[in-house]
């Protein structure tokens, strides 16, 4: 294992731990998908290899799963490394500053696969609905792919509270971000390697909000996002702190407002990534902040391409390794 501070990274002063693949494994995976995680020496080990076999079984790509261990303060650190020694195409990365985001960021910064994807470590999310995820980005349909439980044909079963906060957050970022995604918190996406490198320079969150800032900025930018409906059955002991969790995102909702004004959102992006909207265009609309008129244009990018991916083909490009 080699430990350094950080000097490349995105957050300075943090501790790195990795612990790469067993030798012999894929160099460059087709799929990068992270699992990060805090404390949760409880479910990582039956999660993971349930993980792996799912994936080593059914996934017709190469793939690589990364443990993003982002401040644990339990026995998690240990079983990630204990991991990477019994399964092949298991890596593990600690980072001593919580944050999801944060550790998303850092592996998705410096990762080679050709889309990098992540789940909840609860897999809360079923795995049948990966390969409907990553294949309109391998086959060049789309270049971001989520996973939402807001549309027909996802089956949800969660709590009362958690459905009506997932509703109303959702609900607040169409009313007032002109958000044309369904689902921003949905712990199941993925994106093309290179479309989310170049995004990633406009998303300042690395906690929870990251997520709906990531997919601000790539809609603001002409990405398209591809929805894909989800069987979902929550985890009714989750740690996430819901209230604390519910006021950071409304002021992050605050902060991107701000940035999108001033033109901060503006990435550069791969010339084959932008998509420009829906066909036939859009006239500029305001966006509405919490009953102010914003004199910028609605959040552009095209609308979800559908709950499922019946019909979509992948593609032959030879870059692109089966398994």
């Amino acid at each position: 294992m080699s430990i350094a501070h950080s000097g490349d990274s995105p957050t300075a002063r943090t501790l790195i731990g990795h612990v790469p693949r067993q030798p012999g494994t894929t160099p460059t995976p087709t799929v990068e998908l992270v699992v990060p995680i805090y404390n949760e020496q409880q479910v990582l080990a039956t999660s993971i290899r349930r993980l792996h076999a799912y994936l080593s079984a059914n996934f017709p790509y190469s793939f690589q799963i990364t443990i993003a261990d982002n401040g644990s303060t339990d026995g998690s650190w240990a079983l990630a490394t204990a991991l990477t020694s019994e399964l092949p195409n298991v890596e593990a990365v600690h980072l001593d500053q919580k944050g999801r985001g944060r550790a998303l960021r850092h592996v998705w910064s410096r990762s080679r696969a050709h889309v990098v994807a992540y789940t909840d470590v609860d897999l809360s999310i079923d795995l049948d609905a990966l390969l409907p995820l990553t294949a309109p980005l391998l086959s060049g349909h789309s270049a971001l792919a989520i996973g939402t439980r807001h549309v027909n044909g996802s089956r949800v079963d969660r709590t009362v509270k958690r459905a009506v906060l997932s509703r109303v957050y959702n609900f607040l970022l169409r009313t007032t971000m002109g958000a044309r995604f369904s689902d921003a918190q949905c712990g199941f996406k993925a994106g093309r390697r290179d479309v989310v490198q170049a995004l990633l320079t406009a998303v300042e969150d690395d906690k929870w909000f990251f997520d709906t800032e990531l997919l601000l900025v790539a809609q603001r930018n002409g990405v398209r996002i591809h929805e894909v409906a989800v069987d979902c059955l929550d985890d009714p002991n989750t740690s996430v702190d819901l209230w604390r969790t519910v006021r950071d995102d409304l002021l992050g909702m605050v902060r991107v407002a701000r940035r999108f004004t001033s033109g901060a959102l503006r990435v550069t992006l791969p010339e084959d990534a932008r998509r420009t909207g829906p066909l036939g265009g859009r006239t500029r609309n305001p966006v509405r902040f919490f009953g102010t008129r914003l004199s910028a244009a609605r959040l552009s990018g095209a609308r979800p391409s559908g709950a499922r991916l019946a019909g979509n083909r992948l593609s032959g490009n030879d870059s692109v390794e089966e398994r």
